[in-house]
């Protein structure tokens, strides 16, 4: 009521309604952590396209397989990437072999006696293709008078050997401090190329341009380090490194890690895979998170080809993925047969797990997370073959153990062929054997779980238990609606118990509130019988 009745007359009063919308969380945020040409290290970044990955990550590299990873994922319909870069540390840095660490280009610019020194924005051998160029012409802003400010022109090769540059100008950027166009501060804000480096001279850069040429002044240096290693994936937790920098991620729902390395010696291309440690520790933070793992098989397993069903048998049993944290794992076979356009497009050897990504967001959107990212409709673009074609008698010795095969259809293409999860096999018994099921208990965690954050420190008692049971249950109603859960009414389909029976005195007594939600969830048909009787004619009795 009002604080205060003191006169005579209407007093006009707001009521809350006790109604919380809870909101759904994204269902497909894909994160990669891996090598990359460019970019920030340990600091993941989001991304909405390809296009952005070649901004802020330099775009497909022959070495390294995570390139080609985001590219699939965007090809096969994701929509939001978390990309992590990595560089390799040598195992022992002092011995006298150990290869040389990653570094940055740099530039340098004569300044009077002195010289103005820039490095490139992130460490690796791209910053080697910069070069960067001098004018003190006032076309762009520049005061005629003022003898410290000078216009930078900077310069990156795209691709070595060929004429295909980015271009940035800076105009107008001072040596002096207290500067507004101060060159450190502005670089920071404007360019995504370079930065400066130590002190800045207080005489400006001598000018390289003419009225009729350019002078560019190139890097030197710059070095992408040592191969990953299985320590530089696992990184540190204090330290955010590795997988962990994910914790400074709000959220993401799959999980893809690419190879190690990729050797282009031979063709098809060999792989450096990720070793089991390094899977168990990813699916550890999977579970953490409330996300999925998409893992990759090792394309020696279907080498040779007679012994590919044992060999992806053996190779399912050494990732030693299992127990319940299974459950947020996959595992697709074969490897994909597509085309390199870094390598005069010819036809190489590359991981599905991208690409499987993409399907799962793809499907999300059009079907919603409850359905099975498999089936006709789950075809691989840009997928010229597999790696090897398994038949009906192959599929039914892999898929029994939790093995998605990827499958060529004909006419309908290339397609995933399996929704179970590395908990899905038959021996296993588990309630959340397929994919969509555990996919969709995990959106539903993460969806209650930051929904609900308004009821810590409420009243324990039954008007707040209403107000749960209320927004609670309209959530899994528009569920419902959308063809979430199995049943042909609600209560069919899900439960929301929040009362005196799940909170006792003693539960109260001890600021606990406990809220029981169930849910019938659709599974996939993934045996069709169809069975087919001949009738006999009309018999006259």
């Amino acid at each position: 009521m009002p604080s205060a009745l003191s006169y005579p007359g209407v007093y006009v009063e707001e009521v809350p309604s006790g109604v919380r919308t809870l909101t759904g969380v994204a269902t497909s945020i894909t994160a990669f952590v891996g090598r990359a040409a460019s970019g920030a290290i340990n600091d993941p970044l989001m991304l909405t396209s390809f296009a952005d990955y070649e901004r802020r990550f330099g775009g497909l590299a022959v070495d390294c397989p995570m390139s080609y990873a985001v590219r699939d994922f965007y090809l096969n319909g994701g929509a939001l990437a978390l990309v992590v870069r990595l560089v390799g540390t040598a195992a022992d840095p002092d011995a006298a072999d150990a290869p040389a660490a990653a570094s940055a280009a740099t530039l340098t610019l004569p300044a009077g006696g002195d010289n103005l020194v820039l490095t490139a924005a992130s460490l690796g051998a791209w910053g080697g293709r910069l070069s960067a160029a001098v004018d003190h012409g006032t076309d762009s802003g520049l005061p005629a008078a003022d003898t410290t400010r000078f216009n930078l022109r900077l310069r990156y090769r795209v691709r070595p050997g060929r004429d295909d540059f980015v271009f940035e100008t800076i105009g107008a950027v001072s040596t002096t401090a207290g500067d507004p166009r101060y060159l450190p501060l502005v670089l920071e804000r404007e360019s995504t190329l370079v930065r400066a480096l130590g002190a800045v001279p207080a005489a400006r850069p001598a000018s390289t341009v003419t009225a009729t040429t350019i002078t560019w002044i190139d890097a030197a240096g710059g070095n992408d380090g040592p191969p990953l290693r299985a320590e530089d994936l696992l990184g540190n937790a204090a330290g955010r490194t590795g997988i962990h920098a994910l914790a400074h991620a709000d959220l993401f729902n799959l999980l893809v890690i690419p190879p190690l390395a990729r050797n282009t010696t031979t063709l098809p291309s060999t792989y450096t895979p990720v070793p089991a440690n390094v899977w168990q520790a990813a699916l550890a933070l999977c579970v953490e998170r409330r996300a999925m793992l998409v893992v990759d098989p090792d394309p020696g397993w279907a080498v040779p080809a007679a012994s590919a069903v044992t060999n992806a048998q053996t190779g399912r049993t050494g990732l030693n993925l299992s127990g319940p944290g299974a459950r947020n794992a996959a595992l697709y076979f074969p490897c994909l047969r597509m085309v390199d356009p870094l390598r005069d497009s010819r036809v190489d050897t590359f991981m599905p797990g991208g690409a499987v990504a993409g399907i799962m967001a793809r499907t999300d959107v059009a079907r919603g997370v409850w359905k099975a990212p498999a089936g006709l409709d789950a075809a691989l673009n840009g997928v010229q073959d597999l790696q090897i074609n398994l038949n009906d008698l192959q599929n039914g010795q892999l898929n029994p153990l939790g093995i998605n095969c990827l499958r060529s259809m004909g006419v309908n293409g290339r397609v995933v062929w399996g929704a179970r999860t590395l908990r899905g096999a038959d021996a296993s018994a588990d309630e959340y054997k397929y994919v969509p099921v555990r996919r969709l208990a995990l959106f539903l965690e993460e969806s209650l779980y930051r929904g609900t954050q308004w009821v810590v420190f409420e009243p324990n008692d039954e008007p707040l238990w209403a107000q749960v049971r209320l927004n609670l249950g309209a959530f899994m109603q528009g569920l419902f609606r959308q063809g979430a859960f199995q049943g042909a009414s609600a209560r069919d389909a899900y439960f929301v118990k929040c009362d005196s029976q799940t909170t006792t005195q003693a539960d109260i007594n001890l600021g606990v509130l406990n809220v029981v939600v169930g849910f019938a969830p659709l599974k996939p048909a993934e045996f069709v019988v169809i069975k087919i009787q001949q009738m006999a004619g009309q018999i006259p009795t």
